[in-house]
């Protein structure tokens, strides 16, 4: 099967390296006209040069910054069909993620990034795709959000709150006849450099190497294995396209049973 969100117009946040591009990949591939930002000016313009894609420098925490994105994608493109909020942090990695000792400039960082973000994504996003016949918004959560976290606590509720807002969105457009749909999708372990900084620094707080710590946390996942990036960018492409025309207000994780033993 191909080209099968051919001729849509579609905006991935975060789309420099890991999942969003991958993601961004994935719908070039099938047709889009893909739209990538990230904050990384040089990364995300060598990433859609790559890929054929448009380049856009923003900061997914700046209500600023999405007014003029979504302004330029109107310019350049004439409307927006496909929204995938991707882009996240994990927060200062040289401070406490505990709910102890936590500190509040940190997780008010990650809630701006991770949370309001995807709020303002949805805001801006919902206006320009009305007026192109509707479409599909995928905002990425984790499975962060599906089990408890001490040791990542402001970044699993963070993600809590995305999948929540996604329900929110998917029958405030259902409600008012916009023809957009909303889903989340929750990652497990993705083979991405977020995970490896986090493996890093949870092998050293646990007097392990990275690779040992990867290597113990791989027995917690039923499916034994970490996963690909475009196991991820499949299920977004599945949920943007026609064959999930009548899905809206999901909560889907993709983590070879990660949740189902815990």
């Amino acid at each position: 099967m191909t080209g099968r969100v051919e001729g849509r117009i579609a905006l991935v946040t975060g789309a420099a390296q890991g999942l969003g591009f991958a993601i961004a990949k994935r719908l070039v591939e099938e047709g889009a006209q893909v739209v990538m930002t990230d904050i990384s000016e040089a990364a995300v313009k060598a990433a859609a040069k790559g890929l054929g894609a448009h380049a856009i420098v923003q900061d997914v925490a700046s209500e600023a910054s999405w007014l003029s994105t979504v302004a330029e994608v109107q310019t350049r493109y004439g409307g927006l069909h496909i929204l995938v909020n991707n882009a996240g942090i994990e927060g200062d990695i040289t401070v406490p993620k505990d709910p102890e000792q936590g500190p509040l400039a940190d997780w008010n960082r990650i809630f701006a990034v991770n949370s309001a973000g995807v709020f303002l994504a949805c805001k801006h996003g919902i206006a320009l795709m009305k007026t192109s016949g509707g479409g599909s918004v995928v905002n990425m959560s984790s499975v962060a959000s599906l089990v408890p976290t001490p040791f990542l606590t402001a970044y699993g509720a963070a993600k809590a709150s995305v999948e929540h807002l996604t329900r929110s969105v998917a029958l405030h457009c259902a409600q008012t006849g916009t023809n957009i749909r909303c889903n989340s999708v929750h990652p497990g372990q993705v083979k991405t450099p977020m995970l490896d900084e986090l493996f890093a620094r949870m092998g050293e707080q646990h007097g392990m190497s990275a690779e040992a710590f990867a290597a113990e946390f791989l027995k917690s996942i039923p499916m034994a294995s970490f996963q690909d990036p475009v196991d991820i960018a499949n299920l977004v492409l599945f949920l943007v396209s026609d064959e999930a025309r009548y899905v809206t207000g999901q909560a889907i994780a993709c983590d070879g049973g990660f949740t189902l033993a815990h």
